[in-house]
Parts: C-alpha cells; structure tokens; sequence
C-alpha cells in the first residue's frame, strides 16, 4: 500500500492541473501530504485484514473500516466527494452506484493478499461493491489491482509490460494505445475510473523505476493525487520503492496508520502461500 500513499502524496500539491503537465518537480515539499486517498487505501487494508479471506464478513468489514479511519483521521489536505461523505455517515449505508476513481484508488491491499489473478480480480471487486457498485467502478478496481499482481508476479520487464497491457486492454476494454505524450495535452481533471485507470497504468507501462512512475503520472495532470496513487501502488509491485521516498512518505503520516501499514506489510511479508483459506 505505500506506493499509492507515495502517488497520493506526492501527487496532492498539483491537483486540478497545477502541476505543470512536467515531471521536473520537486518530489516532497512543504504542500506534500496525504490526503483521503490515503486514509481510503489503509481502511481497505485493515478491513480484508479483519475479514481474512471471508466473504461474508468482508461487506461488513469494509463498511465499518472506511468510516471509522474517516471518523478518526481528518484530511491534512483534500476531502472526500459529496456522495462519498454522505455514506460516511448515513444510518444506513448502501452502495449508491459511484463509478468514481476512488475505487481504483484504494484497491491496492488486494492487489497483495491472494495467489491468483482470479481471487485477486474477485477481492477487489467486493471493494469497490460496498459504494462504487457501478460496472465501470468495479472494473476500475480490478483492472488496478490485476497489474499490481501481475506486477508483482512477473516483474518490470519489456516482456511482461506488454502481457500485462494486452491483459488488461483485452480483459477490461480499456483504451491503453495513446502514449502520454498523446494523452498529456488534452488530458484534464476526471474523477471517474474510466477516465483515470487508463492513464495511470499507461505511466507505469512508459516508466523505467518507481520514482519515474511517480513523476510520470503527475506529469498528466488531472486528479494528481488518485492517479498518481493508482500508478504507485503498480510501480510499487513492479520496482519496490527506494528507502529515502518511502521514509518521506511516511513521516507525513499519524502513528495510527503507520501501525496499519506495518501490521499488513509484517503479514504480507510472513506469506508462503495463500494469506488466507477461503
């Protein structure tokens, strides 16, 4: 998960387009923080760590994770969309249809906890389903969580980039023909998944490192900080992350969801095969 808490943070001073559209920035400044992308992708984490590989505790889990991390870790910077802070704290709380990018974005705990592309494609849609219950929002949390395994399994390589890229524009119709350099001039704020797991998986296939990554996706513009997120958290299983940005990242962060992240890299870490029976 700290590759999309890397992408979230580095990425949140340019949303909205203030960044540019280059990658020559300067990667941790004093308007560098995690924002609810972050806190998003650590109750997501926490929850399948409480359901442990069992569906019918898994809704239940993530419902209740999402909105006590919202309840008890206030944004340094951004917030949540208004249909999203209505579900936070509605008395009862239902899927509401959302295609919205945050499904992709918070997706990547599932990307690392199961041993096939099937399970981890199944997982990640039960994430997406407790609010982004739309077709294209569920798909956006697949296809973002289907290239962190496969990133994970087979490497950074030429090889593997073009497996995955025709995997994921075969298996989920996304559009991943158009270079950035294609993408990049046109390229405005979008908050859907269809508008934004595209691009970000296109900075990961163009990059040759984790922090090139980074600076590629930021260099898109847009929703800095989810699709820098969504292409950290890719870029993350592929390169691993250098030591001195990982140790930035997680400075910016509260005591509580450092223990989180440490609590579900120590398990991920102990793996020898499937974390869980299901």
């Amino acid at each position: 998960m700290l590759g999309a808490i890397v992408g979230d943070i580095v990425g949140s001073p340019f949303e909205f387009d203030r960044g540019g559209k280059t990658t020559e920035f300067e990667l941790f400044s004093a308007r560098s923080n995690y924002t609810d992308d972050t806190i998003m992708t650590l109750a997501v984490g926490r929850a399948l760590m409480d359901a442990a590989g069992d569906e019918s505790r898994a809704d239940a889990a993530l419902v209740t994770r999402m909105r006590s991390f919202a309840r008890q870790f206030p944004c340094p910077v951004g917030g949540y969309g208004a249909r999203f802070r209505w579900w936070l704290t509605s008395d009862n709380p239902e899927p509401y249809g959302s295609f919205g990018n945050g499904a992709a974005m918070r997706v990547s705990s599932a990307g690392w906890l199961f041993d096939s592309l099937e399970e981890t494609e199944h997982w990640a849609g039960i994430t997406a389903r407790v609010t982004h219950n739309h077709p294209e929002g569920v798909k956006g949390a697949q296809a973002t969580a289907a290239a962190i395994f496969r990133a994970r399994t087979e490497g950074p390589g030429a090889a593997a980039k073009a497996r995955l890229k025709s995997y994921i524009a075969e298996r989920f119709g996304y559009d991943l023909s158009r270079t950035l350099d294609e993408i990049r001039p046109g390229y405005r704020h979008d908050e859907s998944c269809q508008g934004t797991v595209p691009e970000a998986i296109t900075a990961y296939l163009e990059s040759d490192g984790f922090e090139n990554a980074i600076r590629l996706a930021v260099s898109l513009g847009g929703d800095s900080d989810t699709l820098t997120a969504i292409t950290g958290s890719i870029a993350q299983a592929a390169y691993g992350i250098p030591q001195n940005i990982g140790d930035q990242a997680l400075s910016r962060l509260p005591a509580e969801l450092r223990q989180v992240l440490d609590e579900f890299n120590t398990l991920v870490a102990g793996r020898d095969s499937n974390l869980f029976d299901s």
